[in-house]
C-alpha cells in the first residue's frame, strides 16, 4: 500500500527548555473534516527509542490525504530534536513533549484547536492514554481540546511488559539489565555519561528487545536518525510505568489496536486498558512491528483504514 503524496513542512517548538523538531503534514484540499474553525490535527510520536523518520510517515501521509492535519515529532534527546545526553528516555518528559507538540500543532494554519487527536504506537500508545487521562482530570491541560485518542499496539504497564518478556530475556538477562540501569542512574548523578544499551538485538544478546526477528523488523522501518541504543537507566523507570491507571478518566473516544501475537507489548494488558477507557478495539493476527508499512506480513493497510473509520465517525 503506497503512501499518497503530502505537503510536509518542518516545525520547531520548545519543550522543557529543549528545542524539539516536528513535521507538519497539511491536509488534502476540500477536506471532509473541515469546519468553521478548521480541520482536526493528529499529533503523533514514536514508541520506545523510535524517531519520527522511522515508520510514522506512511501513517501521517494517509491521514493527511484523508483531510486531516498531522504533526509528527521527535522527543527531546532523540532524532532531530535537541537535548543532552542523547538517547535518554524520560516517561514524564516525553509526555510533556506531547503537550508541547499539541501547542505547536494547534498553532499551524487551518487547524481546529478543539479537535486534537492523540496518536501513539507502542510506548507512545501508553503516553497518549496518560496525557488524555490527565487532561480530562485537569491535572495537565493541553493547549487544544483532545477529541479522540488512537493507541496502537500500546505498552500500558511496565510490570506487565516485564513479565511478558521474561521468557525471552530470562532471569540472567533481567538481572544484567537491572544492573546496567542502576549503574547508569548512579553515574548520571556523578556527572558521567549514561551507559547505553542496544535497543534491539538477536536472541540472547544484551538488548532491550531480543525476540527472534525483532532486530530485522525494527531496522526495516528505521530512518536516518534512528540509533540502536538507549540509556540503560530507562529500565528502572519503565518498571513503574502505568498508563492503564489513567485510561478510565479519558472522556474522548478511544481506539485501541491490538496485535494478538505481540511479543513486546502484552496484548492482555492493552485489552484491560481498552476496557477501562470504554474504547473501540481492533485486533490483528500479527506481532508488534507488523503494523508498520512494508513487508509481506504488514497489517498497515487495515490498521490505517480502521483509524480513518474511527475518526470519520467521531470528528466529521
Amino acid at each position: 500500500m503506497s503512501s499518497p503524496a503530502a505537503t510536509r513542512t518542518d516545525v520547531r517548538f520548545s519543550s522543557g527548555g529543549v528545542d524539539c523538531a516536528g513535521w507538519f503534514f497539511a491536509p488534502a484540499a476540500d477536506s471532509p473534516f473541515a469546519g468553521p474553525a478548521g480541520v482536526p490535527v493528529v499529533v503523533m510520536a514514536h514508541g520506545f527509542g523510535g524517531t519520527m523518520d522511522s515508520g510514522l510517515q506512511p501513517y501521517a501521509e494517509h491521514l493527511a490525504a484523508a483531510g486531516l492535519a498531522v504533526l509528527t515529532f521527535d522527543y527531546r534527546h532523540f532524532g532531530h530534536s535537541g537535548g543532552q545526553p542523547r538517547q535518554q528516555v524520560s516517561m514524564a518528559g516525553q509526555q510533556q513533549d506531547y503537550l508541547a507538540a499539541i501547542a505547536a500543532a494547534v498553532d499551524q494554519p487551518g487547524v481546529d484547536p478543539d479537535r486534537v487527536v492523540l496518536w501513539g504506537v507502542s510506548l507512545s500508545g501508553g503516553h497518549v492514554l496518560n496525557v488524555a487521562g490527565r487532561h480530562a482530570r485537569r491535572d495537565e491541560r493541553a493547549a487544544g481540546e483532545i477529541a479522540a485518542v488512537i493507541a496502537m499496539v500500546p505498552l500500558v504497564s511496565g510490570l506487565a511488559a516485564g513479565r511478558h518478556n521474561y521468557p525471552q530475556a530470562g532471569a540472567a538477562g533481567m538481572l544484567r539489565a537491572t544492573a546496567r540501569g542502576i549503574g547508569s542512574s548512579l553515574g548520571a548523578r556523578l556527572g558521567r555519561e549514561p551507559m547505553l544499551m542496544p535497543l534491539v538485538g538477536e536472541p540472547g544478546e544484551p538488548a532491550a528487545l531480543t525476540a527472534d526477528g525483532y532486530a530485522q523488523a525494527y531496522r526495516a522501518v528505521a530512518g536516518p536518525t534512528w540509533r540502536n541504543e538507549v540509556d540503560a537507566a530507562v529500565g528502572l523507570e519503565l518498571g513503574g510505568y502505568r498508563a492503564d491507571k489513567n485510561a478510565a478518566h479519558i472522556e474522548a473516544p478511544v481506539l485501541v489496536q491490538i496485535a494478538d501475537y505481540d511479543r513486546a507489548a502484552p496484548p492482555h494488558a492493552a485489552a484491560k486498558a481498552a476496557f477501562a477507557a470504554r474504547a473501540e478495539v481492533r485486533h490483528y493476527p500479527c506481532d508488534h512491528f507488523d503494523v508498520f508499512a512494508g513487508g509481506d506480513d504488514s497489517w498497515f493497510a487495515p490498521a490505517v483504514d480502521h483509524q480513518l473509520h474511527f475518526l470519520n465517525r467521531h470528528l466529521r
